[in-house]
């Protein structure tokens, strides 16, 4: 047994006992660390991690499943480094370095490390997480180097991790966290219309790893996370799919355009396949390394998954001095950045990167092994479906798909699209609820096609 196994947590939970519903959980802060945590999170790691622990029975997450597996299937000849696939497969947390010091860290990703060219202080070349690289010296990096702690990491060996030590919450079904008052206890009996204490019953609940998965697994696909965990009584978010309601998107001239060329069966108006240059197939691969809070801060808080957005709603409305460790917590908790290397030249949304750090005893100059050049190999042309699984552009390919699925070459024509800010945040939310992400992320700029090729 791992030790993350062996690991328990102790909740006190609120029942209604007539309809058998969590109303509330009182917790301590190791556990509000590890649900915060969650935010922290890359969409692909989620996968991972669910893929890993479900097996067969891993839910679906959208199209980002079948995301994740073309990028998992597709050669690694098409990356510009023979890194590239890699650190997409296996997006690591810029909030690593905490995660580590949670009581049930759940990111698998190794750590980041530091490499220092081996031949000497006269080099002063350093990469990150390769140690079987060779310098342009042509010495090895092969002398590992420690970072110097960054203020919100230094701040977290005071106790606790995300929330001060001492400090304790109470979370409602659908994930809402707030301070542990008795005034608001009854203020959340009184919104859910509990007028007598009758109707509740108190138990203490023991939460290990397997329920943090659940638990992980609910705030994704469910409104009642807490019942599906404890009570084992699920009540899945609808999946139908309404694009509506995302950020004011200010665009100018400057603002990147991707071109997507779309094969649309007309009599139902849905995407078949499409092709695109590499620069939107590095936009979708991108997709799986943006952390979840991100992606809830890109989305306007109105992702449509489980209780994600109450979630993050919530460290919004904490009191950043009396719960959170540091006063920059708050802002990077709601607006993660990705870690080095990691921001394409091809990127769509203003992504930021955190910080290379500093090294102990040394001035050191970082070698970006990405080059900000993008990920995938260009010019090239590569297939996409609907629900976003990747490969090679091939016309017979293409062809043989359309015929297999016996529709008439007078129900089929090609649209394309210009894909901006604004398409490319309606495919990142169809992406998560959608098994069709290109034909329910296009609907509301179908009518706005650039022109139709013939």
């Amino acid at each position: 047994m791992s030790a993350s196994e062996e690991v328990k947590f102790s909740l006190k939970v609120v029942i209604n006992k007539e309809q058998n519903k969590v109303l509330f959980a009182e917790v301590d802060s190791n556990f509000a660390d590890v649900l915060i945590s969650f935010m922290t999170l890359p969409l692909g790691t989620i996968v991972r991690l669910l893929v890993n622990h479900f097996g067969d029975e891993a839910p679906t997450i959208g199209s980002l499943n079948t995301l994740y597996q073309g990028l998992s299937n597709l050669e690694s000849s098409h990356f510009w480094t023979d890194t590239g696939k890699q650190i997409l497969l296996n997006a690591r947390n810029s909030f690593a370095f905490l995660c580590q010091k949670l009581k049930l860290n759940l990111d698998d990703s190794e750590p980041t490390k530091y490499f220092a060219c081996g031949g000497g202080q006269w080099c002063t070349a350093v990469v990150m997480n390769r140690d079987d690289l060779k310098c342009k010296c042509g010495t090895l990096f092969n002398r590992e180097k420690i970072p110097k702690s960054s203020k919100i990491q230094t701040a977290s060996n005071n106790g606790g991790v995300f929330t001060k030590e001492t400090a304790t919450f109470l979370i409602t079904d659908d994930l809402q966290v707030v301070p542990n008052f008795a005034g608001v206890c009854i203020q959340i009996l009184n919104n859910l219309g509990i007028r007598d204490k009758k109707e509740l019953e108190e138990r203490t609940v023991p939460v290990g790893l397997k329920e943090i998965m659940e638990l992980l697994k609910a705030s994704l696909f469910s409104r009642t996370p807490l019942t599906d965990v404890i009570i084992h009584k699920s009540q899945m978010v609808s999946t139908n799919i309404v694009i509506s309601q995302l950020p004011q998107i200010t665009e100018d001239s400057t603002t990147k355009k991707m071109i997507l060329k779309a094969i649309i069966r007309k009599s139902t108006n849905k995407v078949l396949l499409a092709q695109a240059y590499e620069d939107f197939i590095d936009f979708l691969f991108s997709l799986l390394t943006i952390p979840l809070g991100r992606v809830v801060c890109l989305l306007g808080s109105n992702t449509c998954l489980g209780g994600v957005d109450n979630l993050y709603r919530s460290i919004t409305n904490l009191d950043t001095e009396r719960y959170l460790n540091t006063k920059d917590l708050k802002s990077a908790l709601l607006k993660p950045q990705l870690p080095p290397e990691y921001l394409s030249k091809n990127q769509i949304f203003s992504h930021t990167e955190v910080m290379t750090k500093p090294i102990y005893g040394s001035n050191m100059n970082f070698v970006d092994l990405n080059s900000k050049s993008g990920y995938v190999k260009g010019p090239a042309m590569f297939m996409v479906t609907d629900d976003l699984v990747v490969t090679p552009s091939s016309a017979i390919s293409s062809l043989s798909l359309i015929t297999d699925l016996k529709i008439p070459f007078s129900d089929v024509e090609e649209l394309q699209f210009e894909i901006g800010m604004e398409e490319a945040l309606n495919i990142l939310k169809a992406s998560l609820m959608s098994t069709s992400a290109l034909t329910d992320g296009l609907k509301p700029i179908s009518k706005r096609q650039v022109k139709q090729e013939k």
